[in-house]
């Protein structure tokens, strides 16, 4: 069995790597518009980085703050599923669980499902969670600090980066046959969109679009599906 001290050993590891990538999220922020008190409420309050850099790419296209709320809470929908796995091996109850939800997002969830108890679970849970957590808005700050230090990001091109930034932290989360199929599905759809509707619309339909073929896939049986 494994060691409780392998679990934190293992979870600051993750903690450590996916925390420090703040500091891209904070410098884009500012990118997009945002200022830096702005942008560390965002990471503060949302936590949840595909939901973040999805907002902030929805304003530096010239989307309304609304589109960019919607487009970031249809991404962040996902992690109301892994709720849904990780109630019954934390076994939380009342205020605690409540507390906990805001610490529910990929990494955290990975490194407690495959605990083989409910005590190392929770080590897994809370010590990723809390790693990234004040390491994510650590470096936040940080790089919504240097965003602002060096003026006008357009005129480095660094405005191009936001999309590019969000790209990257989708990709290695196309790992199977059926997730890369969706989001091929979910950007045609907003590319078809784009000469026919405002700026953040087809972001938001496409995502609308991923979320719905996603539901649908855990809803049917797995011998209807292609």
């Amino acid at each position: 069995m494994t060691s409780d001290r392998s679990v934190i050993t293992d979870s600051l590891g993750v903690g450590l790597a996916t925390g420090a990538y703040g500091v891209s999220f904070g410098a884009l922020g500012v990118t997009a518009g945002l200022d830096v008190w702005q942008t560390c409420v965002l990471s503060l309050a949302v936590f949840t980085g595909a939901s973040q850099f999805a907002f902030i790419g929805v304003l530096a296209s010239g989307g309304t703050s609304l589109a960019a709320t919607v487009t970031g809470i249809l991404l962040g929908s996902r992690n109301m599923f892994y709720g849904v796995a990780l109630a019954p091996l934390l076994q939380l109850r009342g205020s605690a669980r409540l507390a906990s939800a805001h610490l529910v997002i990929d990494e955290s969830t990975a490194m407690a499902v495959t605990r083989e108890s409910t005590r190392q679970a929770r080590l897994g849970f809370y010590w990723t969670g809390v790693c990234i957590f004040v390491l994510w808005n650590l470096s936040t700050f940080l790089g919504a600090l240097g965003g602002t230090a060096i003026g006008d990001p357009r005129a480095f091109g660094l405005d191009a980066a936001v999309g590019a930034a969000f790209l990257g932290l989708l990709w290695p989360r196309l790992s199977s046959r059926g997730a890369r199929a969706i989001a091929a599905l979910a950007a045609a759809v907003a590319l078809a969109l784009v000469p026919f509707t405002a700026a953040g619309v087809p972001i938001i339909v496409g995502g609308a679009v991923a979320v719905l073929v996603g539901l649908l896939r855990h809803i049917r049986p797995p011998e209807d599906l292609p």
